[in-house]
């Protein structure tokens, strides 16, 4: 057998970087060993360089996961749902709270910042688009979309958080349900009396989109 140094030539050869390339591969860390795991010597080592390397295209971390968020919001289908434009409206929200609660931690990023990926703003001019549809004027529409995209990011995080710990919502929601049921009535009378219908079952998310919808057609800005 040969002892003889393998020729660089002879090696495969690396895919060239590019920022797309660096996205993927954290998203690809990210799925598959968590959050905790994507470091920026984690990605430049997936992908055979140095640290130093990466700087080129990705400012830092956190401009990387902004960047995987964005990629993440490719997935969302601008023409989903059929109906008025409340009913696609919904259907967009939940196929944007879908797209952003499969990876972990990046509904965060959309909580914190303010949407600028080429992704993001396509899914926020077809939510612009929609509530003009519904007749609202342009300053009402504008700030309903901020509104809206809150509460779509803040369903997400709530929504990744168990996914990503491998948590059954039931099973917690029970757990402290069973907390709640032990609460003394003289100092928490309010909770304990509205104990059930705090953990009342249903699609809270629809109804809470819904509830934004309706106070923002009667509640003009400006």
């Amino acid at each position: 057998m040969s002892t003889h140094p393998v020729s660089r030539r002879a090696r495969p050869a690396k895919a060239p970087l590019s920022r797309d390339v660096i996205v993927r591969t954290g998203l690809e860390i990210l799925d598959r060993d968590g959050l905790d795991a994507l470091t920026m010597r984690r990605v430049a080592k997936e992908l055979d360089t140095g640290p130093a390397s990466l700087y080129v295209y990705v400012a830092n971390r956190d401009d990387l996961m902004a960047a995987m968020l964005d990629e993440a919001l490719g997935r969302v289908p601008l023409t989903a749902g059929d109906g008025d434009w409340q009913q696609r409206l919904h259907a967009l929200a939940a196929a944007t709270v879908e797209a952003m609660s499969r990876h972990e931690g990046l509904a965060h990023v959309a909580l914190g910042a303010i949407p600028t990926g080429a992704n993001a703003l396509l899914v926020l001019d077809r939510m612009l688009a929609l509530l003009k549809q519904g007749g609202l004027d342009d300053t009402t529409a504008a700030w309903a979309v901020d509104l809206i995209y809150l509460h779509i990011a803040a369903t997400a995080a709530e929504q990744s958080t168990y996914d990503t710990k491998d948590a059954v919502e039931e099973d917690v929601i029970a757990a402290v349900e069973g907390q709640y049921a032990a609460l003394p009535a003289d100092r928490y009378p309010m909770i304990t009396s509205l104990r059930r219908a705090l953990f009342s079952h249903g699609d809270r998310d629809t109804w809470g989109l819904q509830v934004l919808i309706n106070g923002i057609l009667h509640t003009p800005a400006g």
